[in-house]
């Protein structure tokens, strides 16, 4: 398999230099989870994320009251986990395999040393992230002007 390849379908990777996708695949993990698998447990600390290349996995949340909530399905060419290695938050929510799912691991560690050490590819993530936090923001205040009308 091309991890670089499959690293430059990601929307958070798409615009990173080629140098800078050779170097994360290089240190990117290939992993399976078989149906009902948890890959992520909402609370923990976030130890890497997941970029997914077959298979379907399922994020929900829990509140304080203990009621699960399905959010999302995530499939081919997403990724999640991506917050908690940025800010080193608890994961908001939880994910579980709804099928069997063949996925990327990039482990938190490895990703904020080649951070650290290529200043300008944190630069060039910064834009994607912050762009996709405008997005969010839009959706947010659409739904909201919606509901008032």
């Amino acid at each position: 398999m091309d991890r670089e390849k499959e690293l430059s379908r990601v929307g958070l990777f798409e615009k990173l230099d080629r140098r800078h996708l050779r170097n994360l695949a290089s240190i990117c993990v290939e992993k399976n989870f078989e149906a009902g698998t948890l890959l992520v447990k909402q609370g923990e600390n976030g130890v890497g994320l997941f970029i997914i290349l077959s298979g379907r996995v399922g994020i929900s949340k829990t509140d304080s009251d203990s009621v699960e909530t399905k959010v999302a399905e995530c499939g081919p060419g997403d990724i999640l986990g991506e917050m908690s290695v940025f800010d080193g938050a608890p994961r908001s929510a939880s994910a579980v395999a709804l099928e069997p799912t063949h996925c990327l691991v990039l482990a938190a560690w490895e990703f904020n040393a080649f951070l650290k050490s290529h200043p300008e590819a944190m630069l060039e993530l910064l834009h994607i992230v912050v762009a996709r936090y405008r997005q969010t923001n839009e959706a947010l205040l659409g739904l909201g002007a919606a509901r008032h009308d």
